[in-house]
């Protein structure tokens, strides 16, 4: 509603409607004015103000004709009406009310009865216009709401699909890489890259010949022990699981998440799982079986990426450091932790090593000056 309300003045007396302004002119009103029914039902369309006085008897449409017109235009807000007349008898007053109006005034008109009239009409006015104002406003957040429900589902859809993923590739990937898989960082990760990485080798000495004689279920029972006790550390220690293969795990340390101290890491991570699997490796023996565990360790660049082809990819690893690796695993006897001389310098203040001096590796031809890791030192047995 307006402020001043609007009241529009429909007569066909020019006196009259001058009576009307100057009276509620004078109680702050805007008042606009016509003068035979067509005219009233178009400045109503046009203006839609607050309040309509409208004179029943008028030439071209009269009183109630307007009123029915402007109760039935759906375009139109609720606009209050008083019919204004010199008719008395009941029927037209009946007429009047059934035609829409809110009230009815029989001249000669009370001005103080007009007034309190008008001000109790344009109250309620008042009332609906807020009504429909906060109907609009709820209409307005209701549809927000459901936009915005519309857009939790969807992203609570897409964070489940993206945990559902994440916890799928963690039965085959580190956590890390899993993690990065699923994450916007994804073609970064498959792109070949070049990085220096700390490799680790575990495999079991005498597996080949145990496999050879013991039975399938014997050998698949050891190697989910070695893999129950081995594989946890794994991922504990922050290295991504690069491949198994029967009794041989590859490990990686600085990728594809960068870690500060990937080889102190790693000799730490051989040295639980040694001390892990020499423990299993007493129940083996005790069951008749001769095995043990040998774990080597090198650090340098490789490149690092994609591998594989379409329908079957694997994330992986290429470079001489693996080979190193590799080949100081086998090297290793049973209980033995083998790392190169560049691991040894890293990771020189956090474990007893001695130097075995060159040994030559099959493979490789350069000899390859080597350290055997003992026990954590002091400090890090804490």
């Amino acid at each position: 509603m307006r402020n001043p309300p609007q009241i529009l003045v429909a007569d066909d007396n020019p006196a009259n409607v001058d009576i009307f302004r100057t009276r509620l002119s004078a109680h702050g009103y805007d008042i606009i004015s016509a003068s035979d029914g067509e005219e009233a039902l178009r400045r109503a369309r046009e203006s839609r103000p607050d309040l309509i006085v409208l004179d029943i008897m008028m030439p071209k449409m009269n009183g109630i004709e307007v009123c029915r017109a402007i109760k039935a235009d759906r375009s139109l807000p609720f606009i209050p009406i008083i019919l204004v007349t010199a008719r008395t008898d009941p029927k037209d007053v009946v007429a009047g009310l059934e035609a829409g109006a809110e009230e009815y005034l029989t001249k000669p008109i009370d001005q103080t009865a007009l007034i309190a009239r008008i001000k109790s009409v344009l109250r309620i006015k008042g009332l609906q216009d807020k009504t429909l104002e906060q109907a609009a406003r709820l209409e307005v957040q209701a549809a927000e709401l459901a936009q915005m429900n519309k857009t939790l589902e969807k992203r609570v859809a897409d964070q489940l699909e993206e945990l559902q993923r994440a916890n799928q590739l963690r039965r085959f990937f580190s956590p890390q890489l899993a993690d990065l898989i699923v994450s916007s960082k994804q073609d970064e990760l498959m792109a070949g890259h070049r990085r220096e990485i700390t490799v680790v080798f575990c495999d079991l000495r005498g597996f080949t010949a145990f496999s050879e004689v013991a039975e399938p279920e014997e050998v698949m029972g050891v190697l989910r022990e070695y893999h129950t006790l081995a594989g946890p550390l794994i991922f504990e220690y922050g290295a991504t699981l690069e491949h198994f293969a029967g009794d041989g795990l590859m490990a990686i340390f600085n990728d594809p998440v960068p870690i500060d101290d990937p080889a102190p890491r790693a000799v730490r991570m051989a040295i639980a799982i040694r001390n892990r699997v020499m423990g299993q490796v007493e129940v083996w023996a005790k069951r008749g079986y001769d095995l043990g565990l040998g774990i080597g360790i090198a650090t340098g660049y490789a490149t690092l990426g994609q591998i594989g082809f379409e329908g079957r990819f694997h994330y992986g690893a290429i470079g001489t450091v693996l080979n190193v690796a590799s080949r100081l695993c086998n090297a290793a006897e049973s209980g033995q932790i083998l790392i190169a001389r560049r691991v040894a310098m890293d990771a020189e203040g956090i474990a007893e090593m001695t130097c075995l001096g060159e040994m030559t590796l099959k493979g490789l031809r350069r000899p390859v000056v080597t350290y055997a890791v003992g026990n954590l030192k002091g400090a890090e047995t804490n």
